[in-house]
């Protein structure tokens, strides 16, 4: 546990993504490590359910960031809004609070109209949860300055 309750390990930055559901349960951090998104937290005060772990319903918000979002980086489509149709979990072990949790997807299969991934996701260092969904491939999301495009160090940039 840290001193500074959302400081992430190094190599980790802080990213915005999931619009503004997803940043009022921040923050979220982003490295891109052996060809992989990687995304965490620190578990914090506002994450945790009565027994000070952090609450399923946060883990399964992250979890849904994850997979959804490694799709739009690790397979070759566009950048895509990709809404979920299904996603199931499995808890494995709690996350305390102070722990660092993150977590990073596979891609399983990507047809015309839906994106398959699963993941992972571990609290300093030990797995508390499996992950998997299917996501509705949706418009694309816009190209600007502030479209919340991941650009993090080693990770290859897209035409």
């Amino acid at each position: 546990m840290t001193d500074d309750l959302t400081a992430p390990p190094p190599g980790f930055e802080r990213v915005e993504l999931g619009g503004t559901f997803a940043s009022v349960n921040g923050p979220l951090f982003a490295r891109w490590h052996a060809d992989r998104l990687q995304l965490g937290f620190r578990v914090g005060p506002g994450h945790v359910n009565p027994g000070q772990n952090c609450h399923g319903g946060m883990l399964c918000t992250f979890a849904d960031i994850l997979i959804s979002t490694a799709a739009q980086y690790q397979a070759d489509i566009p950048r895509q809004f990709l809404p979920t149709i299904s996603l199931q979990v499995d808890f494995l072990a709690g996350a305390p609070l102070g722990s660092w949790v993150h977590g990073q997807a596979e891609i399983l299969r990507v047809t015309r109209n839906l994106v398959f991934s699963q993941g992972l996701v571990y609290a300093d260092g030990q797995t508390v949860m499996r992950a998997s969904g299917v996501f509705r491939r949706g418009p694309l999301l816009p190209e600007s300055e502030d479209d919340q495009a991941l650009r993090l160090p080693g990770m290859p940039r897209r035409a």
